[in-house]
């Protein structure tokens, strides 16, 4: 025999069918939350990823334009009759070299070399730009499609004098030459001092490097 319900059933079923709705409900906010959640952190890190690259990016190429430059000062004074196109008081257009003078403007606060060798952002104005040994690589081409640059690494060389023995003082202040450095038939050796800047693919990423060369003032 069927038994039947009584009215006082339907209202407890309607009101534990709503408590698992709410449940329900509650359960996809915190599903939502958490996925929300995991979207920003991967966004975060794809970025932090980014950022990264940009930063290797700009370091590689500070470090082939400094290299670059070493090449060109080692090639150009190794040669008979040749020498790099070293300017006083200006940095050269040809070379992108300078004689180190402290009392020139280059030197001065707000000078060429200082503003190249000191400053955060990128600056498209000071220097020589590095284009590839042959200088015919534009580094910013699109065609270099993940390897592309936002700007083509500059470098500035400085002619810091003659080498010294130890001791000796410096060749500005003093005039010497040292062994092996301005006689009949001997090296004229030199210093240079070599600052090379790069961007990655984003152009806030700036990265500096410098070295120091020895090589001939002239041969």
């Amino acid at each position: 025999m069927k038994q039947s319900r009584s009215p006082k059933d339907q209202p407890s079923r309607r009101g534990q069918r709503g408590a698992v709705l709410i449940v329900a409900l509650i359960f996809m906010l915190l599903l939502t939350i958490l996925a929300i959640g995991a979207s920003g952190r991967s966004l975060l890190q794809e970025r932090m990823a980014g950022s990264l690259r940009n930063a290797q990016q700009a370091q590689m190429s500070a470090e082939t334009a400094l290299r670059g430059a070493e090449w060109k000062l080692w090639t150009s004074t190794s040669n008979v009759g040749g020498h790099l196109d070293c300017l006083n008081g200006v940095i050269s257009s040809d070379d992108g070299c300078v004689v180190y003078n402290p009392s020139n403007p280059p030197y001065g606060t707000g000078g060429s070399v200082t503003t190249f060798r000191t400053s955060q952002g990128w600056i498209p104005t000071i220097g020589h730009t590095y284009m590839g040994p042959g200088g015919s690589i534009d580094y910013t081409a699109s065609s270099l499609l993940t390897a592309q640059l936002s700007n083509n690494p500059m470098y500035i060389i400085e002619d810091m004098g003659p080498e010294l023995p130890p001791g000796g003082g410096t060749a500005r202040e003093s005039g010497d030459t040292g062994p092996n450095n301005g006689g009949p038939g001997q090296l004229n050796t030199h210093v240079f001092r070599i600052t090379a800047r790069a961007t990655g693919g984003n152009p806030n990423a700036v990265r500096v490097v410098q070295s120091t060369f020895d090589a001939q003032a002239n041969n």
